[in-house]
């Protein structure tokens, strides 16, 4: 497998965080940000809009992160996506949930505060992004209140889709709410070798 994208883009760690964990062996190539390469016509084969990762694999290729991640794991079956179609369908809509509502608010945080000089930083938009983000992560302190993982009792690809942004969440310079069971989950995911290696470096 090859997987095109740099290490530093949150949604490349979460494929990574994946395949470390699985011991699958594949190679990165660094494209995106500062690497460039991703508005090439080979590359937009690959992937339409031009953004990271993209997976490669025997001439089959595929983008969305968390398209991957469930791929990876049909063709690799393990207790990261379960086989129970409910189990696995709670897996799936905490992962769409992910995407759809905590991506963008987070996102207006993390690149007004940290890849956006502060001369140039829109304030207003970045608090607002802030209270949007927390309210986010405080329905998920909620469900981690009743479960020790994001959809259940078991560490699934819910939890890798939420905890590649939570380092983030914790080590930005930001006003948060108080989410106790968000961050008793976020230091068990410390305790992950493959977590600490591939998500919980700097913010940058």
């Amino acid at each position: 497998m090859r997987l095109w994208g740099r290490a530093t883009s949150s949604n490349v760690m979460k494929v990574m965080w994946l395949l470390d964990e699985l011991g699958l062996g594949y190679e990165r190539v660094d494209v995106g940000g500062p690497f460039g390469g991703t508005s090439t016509p080979e590359y937009r084969t690959m992937n339409p809009l031009g953004v990271v990762p993209s997976l490669e694999e025997d001439g089959f290729t595929l983008f969305e992160s968390n398209v991957i991640l469930r791929y990876i794991c049909a063709c690799h079956p393990n207790d990261r996506y379960p086989a129970d179609p409910r189990h696995r369908a709670t897996v799936e809509a905490w992962m769409e949930f992910q995407q759809t509502a905590l991506s963008r608010p987070q996102s207006v945080v993390f690149q007004g505060l940290i890849r956006t000089a502060p001369d140039q930083r829109d304030h207003a938009a970045i608090a607002a992004a802030v209270k949007e983000t927390g309210g986010i992560w405080s329905i998920i302190d909620r469900r981690l209140s009743a479960h020790p993982h994001v959809a259940g009792e078991g560490f699934s690809l819910a939890d890798i889709a939420f905890g590649v942004h939570v380092h983030r969440w914790f080590n930005m310079a930001i006003d948060r709410p108080d989410t106790p069971h968000l961050h008793a989950w976020y230091e068990r995911l410390l305790e992950r070798p493959v977590y600490r290696r591939t998500c919980a470096g700097p913010v940058v």
